[in-house]
């Protein structure tokens, strides 16, 4: 063995336990942050703000026609601006979560100004938090192919991370629980109640969330160089970036499986809607008024919301916990198709159970949401794979742009499913500020259009999502021994360009 091929080989498996656990918590406090914006953020605006449905779902669109062109500028940015120190995707994490901690805060809160100027102030917030996320989370979630050339390597720190992503965005939900039924303590109610509830979960977030997110620039290295020896030395006749990402296939068909998978974020965005206008569980409220009401209304929408998202995170995290010994028997294409079939069937399920069995929905949606946990952790990888391809195929790697396009889609996914939500609104003729004039609303009293109009949110959309997403993965081909020799072929080549040892 040459001394330059020895040399690439002794990175691999290298990334110390310190370096991951720190990769790990900056993880879980990135979770944190985006699960109070992609959990909570439609129904603080439809419910809390009392902004109108058409505005909301307008701005979640418009966001990503912006995300269109602010992802991939950042990508680009990454794969060609060389920072002094640091590497080629650290640096981002010095500047950017202390803003996306702060605008975090700042989209809960309920400024006592016109609804016009509400609505300014939700556009500003909002685009800003997107802007600063996309700085931050690009290069974070790139990461991974900087620490290891090792693709197990890779996949196992990918797999944990995702893992403490999914914990930290649990967080926020087991808080909006137990303020649930500690602030009718305090004679909060109704509109009132839930602006309070946002502006602590928001607070505890940034805070706690922003930390661990902060600390990840401090502790994590790269080491593998994300630059082929033409993008560093500067061709001329290198290829058109974009046009490289397009010609992926195996990247293009990973985009196009998340993108059609977008209904699985109901599961989580959907449930504090459906706990509020489809299921009621609890005492019967017939001869209830009051604070006795509320209190009961309040109890039913924070156990709903919770055991739905409590659920949704045992099933995504069981999942997930599987999946490093589950790809070492089985291919990304595989994992996903299967757990997708599995899951849209549950969904399908949940449909016909309907919103008056609750309990009998429960275990469904634990079996619905194991394909969240794969598909989270598992495209993460097929992303890093196809980069892979990309340059061994090519002799360019566009790291950064190629993982733009995985930010973008989870970004579009959440966009997709909050413009759902926002639409089933309008289309049920469902005014929450209408609704809410006398307190938090009894769904019993809802019209059953309503009622089982947003319990498809979570149940018969997904279903369908799901079983969309299997169809680009009928022509994904990399896997198997085809992968084996991108990677066996990618580390000759890249160890043929290390600097031979001295000595």
């Amino acid at each position: 063995m040459s001394k330059a091929v020895k040399h690439a080989k002794t990175a691999v498996g290298q990334v110390p336990g310190r370096e991951r656990r720190s990769y790990y918590l900056g993880a879980l406090g990135q979770g944190m942050l985006y699960a109070c914006m992609s959990s909570y953020i439609s129904d603080f605006y439809l419910n809390v703000m009392l902004l109108t449905s058409g505005f909301v779902m307008a701005l979640t669109l418009v966001s990503r026609i912006w995300d269109a062109v602010n992802d991939p500028i950042m990508g680009v940015l990454m794969d060609k601006i060389k920072p002094k120190k640091g590497g080629a995707m650290v640096p981002y994490l010095f500047y950017s979560p202390v803003p996306i901690a702060l605008l975090t805060l700042l989209l809960f809160i309920v400024p006592g100004i016109s609804p016009e100027m509400k609505m300014i102030y939700a556009a500003v917030t909002y685009v800003a938090w997107d802007f600063f996320y996309t700085i931050g989370d690009i290069p974070f979630w790139a990461l991974p192919n900087a620490m290891t050339p090792d693709p197990a390597e890779r996949a196992r720190i990918i797999s944990i991370s995702r893992t403490t992503n999914g914990i930290g965005s649990a967080i926020p939900m087991a808080l909006f629980m137990g303020l649930g039924f500690v602030l009718p303590k305090f004679g909060l109610e109704g509109v009132g109640l839930e602006k309070v509830k946002y502006l602590v979960i928001a607070g505890i977030a940034c805070a706690v969330g922003g930390s661990l997110f902060y600390r990840t620039a401090f502790r994590v290295k790269e080491r593998v160089p994300m630059r082929s020896a033409g993008q560093e030395a500067g061709d001329a006749g290198a290829p058109n970036p974009i046009g490289l990402v397009f010609r992926c296939k195996p990247l293009m068909l990973t985009v196009l499986m998340g993108i059609l998978a977008s209904g699985r974020y109901l599961f989580q965005a959907g449930a504090v809607h459906v706990a509020r206008y489809a299921f009621y569980i609890g005492k019967d409220t017939a001869g209830l008024s009051g604070q006795a009401l509320e209190d009961a209304l309040q109890s039913s929408i924070s156990t709903v919301s919770t055991v739905m998202m409590a659920v949704a995170a045992v099933g995504m995290f069981g999942s997930m916990v599987l999946i490093p010994t589950l790809i070492q028997r089985f291919s990304y294409k595989q994992l996903i198709m299967v757990s997708a079939l599995v899951g849209s069937a549950a969904c399908f399920g949940m449909y016909f159970a309907g919103y008056q069995r609750f309990w009998l929905c429960v275990p469904l949606l634990l079996v619905a949401c194991f394909p969240l946990g794969v598909i989270n952790v598992v495209s993460f990888a097929m992303v890093a794979d196809a980069l892979d391809y990309m340059e061994w195929s090519s002799g360019y790697r566009q790291t950064g742009l190629g993982q733009a396009c995985q930010t973008f889609v989870s970004k579009l996914s959440n966009a997709l499913a909050t413009a759902v939500i926002t639409l089933t609104y309008t289309l049920i003729g469902l005014d929450p500020k209408t609704l809410s004039a006398g307190g938090t609303v009894n769904p019993a009293n809802l019209d059953p259009g309503m009622r089982g109009g947003i319990f498809s949110l979570v149940s018969l959309v997904p279903a369908i999502s799901l079983l969309l997403c299997t169809i680009p993965l009928f022509f994904y081909d990399l896997h198997g021994e085809k992968k084996n020799r991108v990677t066996r072929e990618l580390a000759e080549r890249r160890g043929a360009l290390a600097p031979a040892e001295e000595g």
